[in-house]
Parts: C-alpha cells; structure tokens; sequence
C-alpha cells in the first residue's frame, strides 16, 4: 500500500509547482506551465516514432499494438473472423447463464465498452487521417478494426477469467487483475504486481485526461461554435457552467456503479450510432453515384506511391494509427467493463468483445470515411477534424452541424461516465475496494469535468494520451504471457457449440471438452 501511496505522489508531483506560480497568471496558464515538461517528456517517450524517411516516422507503441494483434490473429487461427456468428449468438442470448455471478448482461457489457471508444476519434480522428493520408487510409482502417478484434477477444476473455467477485455481488476485473492473478499463476507473481500496479496508476491518469478533460473540452468547445461563437452565454467565460451541468449528470449516473452506467449505455451508444450512421446513408443516397468512385479511390489510394501522406507507406501508417487507436485494441481499458458480465464461461465474453472494433472501426469510422470521400470534403485545407466532418455532412444536410453537436455531446458523456468506471477500478485496486475509496474518486472525477470545460490544456491531454497507450504496455505483456490460456478455453468452447448433445452451459461442461480436442 506505501508504494501505491508513492506512486499516486510521483504522478502528481508535477502540480506542486501550481502553489508557486504568480497569482497574475490564469489557472489554464498554471496548470500548463507546471505539466508541460514532465508531458513534453514522457509523450516523447511513448509517442516515440521510428524514422523511416527523412519526413516521416512510425511510432513504436502503434508498431507494438499491430504486431500483437497480428499475432493473437494467427495464433487463434483467425477467431475475429470464424468467431462472428458466435458473437452475435451469445449477444442476442444464445448462451445465457441465470444466476451466473456478475452485474450485466452481454450486450450491456458490449454497449458499456463500446461507449468508450466510440467517440470524437471516429468524428475527427477520421477526417484528419484522410486528409493527411487520403482515402487509401479508410482501406487500413478498416484492417486494423478486423486485426483489433483478436486483442479484444484476448483481453476480455482473460479480464472475466481473473476477475474477483466482491461480497456485495459487484465484480472488479481487468488488466490489473489478470496480470496480478495470471502471470502468478505462471510462476511469476512479482513481475505480474509491477506490471497491474503500473497499469492501475496509467488507467488512472488516462481516465482523467483522455477519458474525461478532454472529451468535456470537446463538448463544451462544440456547444459554443453552434450557438454563437465567444459571443454564446457559454462562450462568455461561463463555460464551467455548461461543465457543472455535465458534472453532475456523470455524477448521478456513476454514483449507481456499473449497473447504472450500463443502463444508461445500452439507450445511448445504440440511439446515437443509429443517428450518425443514419445521416450517413442520407448524405450516401444522395451521392451514390459517386459511391464506386469513392471506393476506387479508397483500394488505389491505399497502395499506389502516389499517394498522399508519403506514398503507400504513409497511407497506411494514417490508416493503421487511426484505427489502432480509435478502437483501443490491446491497450485494456474495455476488458474492466466486460468483466462485469454475468458469465460462467470468461471466453463468450471475448467474442462479444470481438464485436467492439468492428463496430468501432469497421461500421463507425468507414462510413464517416465514405461521406468525407464521397463529398469531396478532405480535399479541404482544415486542421480541425470535427470542422471537416461537419463540412462534409452540411453539403446535404445543412442543420447537421447542430446534429453533430449533439452527437459530440452524447459521445462526450458515453465515454466519461465509462471511463469514470475504469478509473474507479483502477483507483480500488492500487487503494482498497471501500466505500471511501469509492466515492473519493467519483467526487475527484466530477471536479475534473468542471475544471476541463473551460480549460485549454494542451499539455494536459498530451500527458494523458501518453498514460492512456502506455497502458498497452504492461497489457500486451500480460496478453502474450497468457494467450495459452485464452486458447485452450476458446478450443473447448468451440467443441462445446459443435456438440449436437449441448449440455447446459457452465464452465465445467466446457471445460470437459478440453481432453477431447
């Protein structure tokens, strides 16, 4: 417990220097004069590219999160792909378990997940890797949803597998739980609590950044561009207010734990993918004949030199990182969420799991792709990714930017109240499962969200975006370590839906498969 102590005062030690700083400066000003440097540094670090000309790099942590998705692909003998049907059989209820232990059925347990990823990276992470990359980028996208889906299925398997079942029926599972819990079992127990403890205090810092400051940014900055510009009430230095008004909503939210954020997940994460992917047909139908266009352009673009974005190797380095990164695959944030499903059998839950990039990358990203292509927009000279998808959509439905201003808005809140959840689990797990630990860190999440509101911290998000791939560091450790596992449970629940005698299923009637295999 002193070195979790030790740890939490190492991570804040940067905004010490807040109490030194001359009472002229603003509280945006202080923050990011006392993070810049240990950001500057440690994003250095993780964000650190591998020259591969004299213009262009590729970043390790994204060559680090392909590699094992490529791995864990054709280690499980394709299981993204051969897996499909399953997935949809065990969400739709094929394969339910009454009275298994656990707060939330799959298909909570996929929407809670997906709400965490998808989000502005799919609104403006997409048009930027197109307008950097060109529409061949899409075609990588789209590759790096599918080879996602094996981390997804690894990590979720194994984050139901170890996770601990609490008196009071709630579940707390992850990372920090199977690395500790796994690699112990494996013989080694003391790397394994280094490697959960590292991840809990990354998780921790991620949340609050990326999970939090920044989507609350995002949202506040979009509510003021659709309702006035600076001259808004919300722009007139009152945009706490408009943080307040989220922070509390989170608030009512988080305070039910995760049955409450599920509830409010499977209403929203379906309601607003409906809308965007609606909108996107329209603005399709509208311009079908440029449809085939657009996909030529997306197949010869993603491997002709000519490309944008330094040639074929550009192009697919824009499309990989994009997707990579939208869909969180490897990094292990999502398996905390899916860890809360009422489950005897840990490894339906990876092929739900297996549903999440796919959704995230796969549908979300390329059809936002398309409408970017097929309208023209991302030949457009725009560094705001949100401007140009909004461009894009405004060229046939003209009020959709106020649309997208409310979809940024639900995205915002979706990502906050789960990431709010990863947090809190992070946080028990390095300080205890009690009721203090518990409600310190809501109350701490709900101030941040006031606080990022207002703010233009962008030190900040660099700090937390680092915190938040380093995570995949210790995970994708844990991943590779524990795949034998993964893939015996898989071999065996397999064998168990190939059976024409179909016992009920538990987790000794699918593991008396494993002899026979």
């Amino acid at each position: 417990m002193k070195r979790s102590f030790l740890s939490l005062l190492i991570f804040l030690l940067p905004l010490t220097s807040l109490f030194a700083r001359a009472p002229k400066a603003t509280i945006d000003e202080q923050i990011e004069s006392a993070i810049a440097p240990s950001a500057q540094a440690i994003s250095e670090i993780v964000f650190y590219e591998l020259p591969i000309s004299d213009t262009m790099g590729i970043p390790l942590i994204l060559i680090w999160l392909l590699l094992g998705a490529l791995f864990f692909t054709f280690y499980l003998g394709f299981i993204n792909i051969r897996g499909f049907k399953h997935a949809i059989d065990i969400v739709r209820g094929k394969y339910n378990q009454p009275g298994a232990p656990g707060e939330v059925s799959h298909f909570q347990a996929l929407t809670a997940a997906v709400s965490g990823t998808v989000g502005l990276g799919n609104i403006a992470g997409v048009a930027i890797a197109i307008s950097l990359g060109g529409p061949g980028a899409t075609f990588w996208m789209i590759m790096a949803g599918l080879l996602g889906m094996s981390s997804k299925f690894v990590s979720c398997t194994l984050g139901v597998k170890y996770r601990t079942e609490h008196a009071d029926g709630t579940v707390s599972g992850g990372p920090m739980h199977y690395l500790n819990k796994g690699l112990s079992e494996r013989g080694f127990g003391k790397v394994g609590k280094f490697l959960a403890a590292f991840f809990a205090l990354m998780c921790i810092g991620g949340a609050i950044g990326a999970g939090n400051m920044f989507q609350i940014n995002q949202a506040t900055q979009q509510i003021i561009s659709v309702t006035g510009g600076e001259a808004s009430f919300f722009g007139g230095g009152n945009a706490w207010i408009f943080g307040l008004i989220m922070a509390v909503l989170v608030g009512l939210v988080i305070l039910g734990g995760m049955k409450s954020i599920a509830q409010v997940t499977e209403k929203v994460v379906p309601l607003m993918c409906g809308v965007y992917i609606v909108a996107a047909i329209i603005v399709l139908a509208v311009n079908i004949t440029q449809i085939p266009a657009a996909f030529a352009a997306i197949f010869e673009g993603a491997f002709t030199a000519s490309a944008i974005g330094g040639g074929v190797v550009g192009v697919m380095i824009q499309g990989l990182r994009r997707g990579m990164f939208s869909n969180e695959a490897g990094i292990g944030s999502a398996s905390i969420a899916h860890s809360a499903v009422k489950t005897n059998v840990p490894v339906t839950e990876g092929f739900v799991a297996s549903l999440e990039p796919f959704i995230d990358t796969v549908i979300v990203c390329t059809m936002t792709a398309l409408v970017i292509v097929v309208t023209g927009a991302y030949t457009l000279d725009s560094g705001d990714g949100i401007a140009l998808t909004s461009a894009s959509f405004a060229t046939v439905i003209s009020w959709f930017p106020m649309v997208l201003a409310g979809a940024v808005i639900l995205f915002a809140f979706s990502t906050m109240i789960t990431w709010s959840y990863y947090g809190l689990k992070s946080w028990t797990y390095l300080f205890g499962n009690n009721k203090i630990a518990d409600i310190s860190f809501k109350i701490i999440f709900c101030a941040f969200v006031v606080l990022g509101a207002p703010m233009q911290l962008n030190s900040v998000v660099a700090f937390s975006d680092a915190m938040l791939f380093a995570m995949s560091i210790p995970n994708m450790i844990g991943l590779y370590m524990l795949a034998p596992v993964v893939k015996s449970d898989m071999q065996a629940f397999l064998q168990y839906a190939r059976s024409s005698n179909k016992q009920p299923l538990t987790e000794e009637a699918v593991q008396a498969k494993v002899e026979k295999i």
